[in-house]
């Protein structure tokens, strides 16, 4: 319990820029039922962060320039701590934007970040 506390200490100190969601594969597969990986990493260690709360996912094609196309996306469970499985319905081959926020227990601002996937045939 002891770690916890330490642990808990330091991501008070931090800033939420110190954090960033990645892709784990930049091209997924276009279709229905399209599987997206995330993981949140901080940036000072590499090590993906375990006990974020996602609030915010979207995704769209602006990309391409098409705000507006939007996809279902429905986060999925995922045995990996710190790693997030979307899964959704790309109608189109292109540019994907997803856009994401979470917080982190002990940091006064949440992490947000977008990221750009290629769907491919």
């Amino acid at each position: 319990m002891g770690a916890g506390a330490t642990l808990a200490s330091s991501f008070s100190r931090a800033s939420s820029g110190h954090y960033a969601f990645e892709l784990v594969e930049r091209e997924v597969k276009q279709g229905y039922g399209t599987t997206i990986l995330v993981r949140l990493v901080d940036e000072r260690t590499g090590k993906v962060v375990p006990d974020a709360i996602l609030f915010i996912s979207r995704i769209d094609m602006s990309p391409d320039g098409m705000n507006t196309m939007t996809a279902p996306l429905e986060l999925q469970a995922d045995a990996l701590p710190g790693y997030y499985r979307f899964e959704t319905d790309l109608s189109m081959e292109g540019g994907w934007a997803l856009t994401l926020a979470a917080k982190i227990p002990g940091l006064p601002d949440p992490v947000q970040g977008r990221l750009v996937l290629q769907a491919v045939p």
